[in-house]
């Protein structure tokens, strides 16, 4: 596998929830009291005909896997009106073994493609014994990918998004980035008004109670990771006696009350970037010089200062500008096996030359070479300000920010809190909050940490398995994020006896 599809299968297991500060909520934690309600039997008895459909299965162009068509309601709270088609794709056991049902998968995002992950990872490359006794699954998400997608932006637009400015250094920069936030919320209003108001992350959670039901399933097994751990809470939160084998890997810690939230995550990237410092400069040509970590990343922000006022050509019509190369580290903080690819390229970069880096920038947005994009960013952002209220109302709190975020991360502080800004704009307001998650009468549920994660925090997961009653925590004393499928057998074998036995790793856990 080349660095550049390793980045991109890796990084949609996550892909993009740094941009989960988009869409996250400023203030205290809220009780357990806002958790959402679990369905009452009035809403069952409306929904009969929704766990009642059968799937048509058929060849999709991929060997071995099978697609159908589920439908929901697109609004639970009228069962009886508009659907959604959502995209549902499986790869039977193969045995031997006795088969213990449908394995649920989930990379994250929001906004990743569980269909895409399905049949370019799990279904395949999950371990063999796995494979063997469960059917893999996988739903897209409504308003993701296949299943009735958000759209935002053409190509071109998209293109000159990604490069605006997100450190502005005046009143008109500043006017930019708010008015490129309202224009992305505009051109979602324009292009998916009708399922905006629909795509949160109960919404989904309760899609996938329909799908177990449809699949003959008793019980949800499940693997989602980064938001996906979100999403597998939240299921184990509304449909506890329906809960299987849970694991939730690269936890987010959905207690937090923003400005926290987002910090953390902040001081997540800076973390992952001195580990990667630290290894850069001990190789012989490491374009950040040698010395230590923080020399390197002074070297670094000194670097991004330079892009800001003189972008470097990279081949093409897009220059590699300050938010594009920050974007393009970013990228390769999610697995260190892109370290050597992040190394090349700031190289290159430095010395005047900027497409390995755009490169980089490119993989995280999902942007393909013919300049179009899939729907990631929309979908992500689309969930996000949904599930909490806006981090910031405007500019001013948004720069009255920048001090703490900056503390978090000199590297990337200033442009990760101007981030928050996004959801400000929104056109549909948001229907969650931050809560506690406890998921009573849950059967045991499996939260994967990473030491050195990036994205989600190693606290976040030590936080989520407290939270849940039945939540036991398996550490991974590692770099890059999440913990599954990444080379330590003994985080491999602890998950796959969890799966295929139902016993939970000791207390205490941990792994290399």
């Amino acid at each position: 596998m080349d660095s550049s599809r390793l980045l991109r299968t890796s990084a949609v297991a996550l892909s993009v929830f740094g941009l989960l500060l988009a869409g996250c909520t400023e203030g205290g934690t809220t009780p357990a009291a806002s958790a959402p309600a679990p369905p009452s039997a009035a809403s069952a008895e409306r929904l009969k005909a929704y766990y009642g459909q059968r799937l048509t299965w058929r060849a999709c162009g991929v060997p071995g896997f099978e697609c159908a068509t589920m439908r929901a309601p697109l609004d639970y709270a009228d069962p009886d009106g508009e659907q959604i088609k959502l995209a549902v794709s499986r790869v039977k056991a193969t045995g031997p073994g006795k088969r213990l049902g449908s394995l649920l998968v989930n990379p994250g995002g929001p906004g990743g493609s569980a269909v895409g992950y399905l049949q370019g990872y799990a279904g395949v490359g999950y371990p063999a014994p796995v494979r063997a006794r469960y059917d893999m699954v996988a739903v897209d998400p409504r308003g993701v990918a296949r299943s009735e997608p958000v759209r935002c932006l053409d190509g071109p637009q998209m293109d000159a998004y990604t490069q605006v400015d997100q450190t502005p250094d005046d009143k008109g920069e500043t006017a930019r980035l708010a008015a490129s936030f309202k224009n992305f919320a505009a051109g979602c209003l324009k292009r998916s008004g009708r399922i905006l108001p629909h795509v949160s992350t109960v919404e989904s959670a309760r899609d996938m109670d329909i799908l177990r039901a449809v699949l003959g399933d008793p019980r949800l097994n499940f693997v989602g990771a980064s938001y996906g751990t979100f999403l597998g809470a939240t299921y184990a939160e509304l449909f506890p006696a329906r809960t299987g084998r849970l694991v939730l890997d690269g936890a987010m810690d959905p207690s937090l009350p923003t400005a926290e939230l987002n910090r953390d995550q902040t001081a997540g990237f800076e973390t992952a970037f001195r580990s990667f410092a630290a290894d850069c400069v001990e190789q012989t040509a490491c374009p950040l010089g040698t010395g230590t970590p923080a020399a390197a990343a002074d070297r670094l922000k000194a670097f991004f200062a330079r892009l800001d006022a003189h972008p470097v050509p990279t081949g093409e019509s897009r220059p590699l500008g300050e938010a594009l190369a920050t974007t393009g580290v970013i990228a390769a903080m999610y697995d260190e096996a892109a370290w050597p690819q992040l190394r090349e390229a700031l190289t290159r970069a430095m010395g005047g030359e900027g497409s390995a880096l755009l490169a980089l920038a490119d993989s995280y947005y999902e942007r393909e070479d013919d300049g179009t994009y899939s729907n990631l960013m929309y979908a992500n952002a689309a969930v996000n300000c949904l599930d909490q209220p806006p981090a910031f109302t405007g500019p001013a709190q948004a720069a009255a920010a920048v001090p703490s975020f900056e503390k978090a991360s000199p590297v990337f502080g200033r442009g990760l809190a101007w981030a928050s800004l996004n959801c400000a704009y929104w056109p549909t307001k948001a229907t969650g909050t931050a809560h506690r998650i406890q998921a009573d009468g849950a059967a045991p549920i499996v939260v994967v940490g990473t030491t050195r994660d990036p994205a989600t925090p190693y606290k976040w997961a030590k936080s989520l398995a407290a939270q849940l009653s039945s939540g036991t925590l398996l550490t991974y004393d590692g770099d890059g994020h999440t913990a599954f499928g990444r080379g330590s057998d003994c985080v491999d074998t602890a998950i796959n006896t969890y799966l295929l036995d139902g016993t939970v790793p000791p207390p205490g856990k941990r792994c290399r």
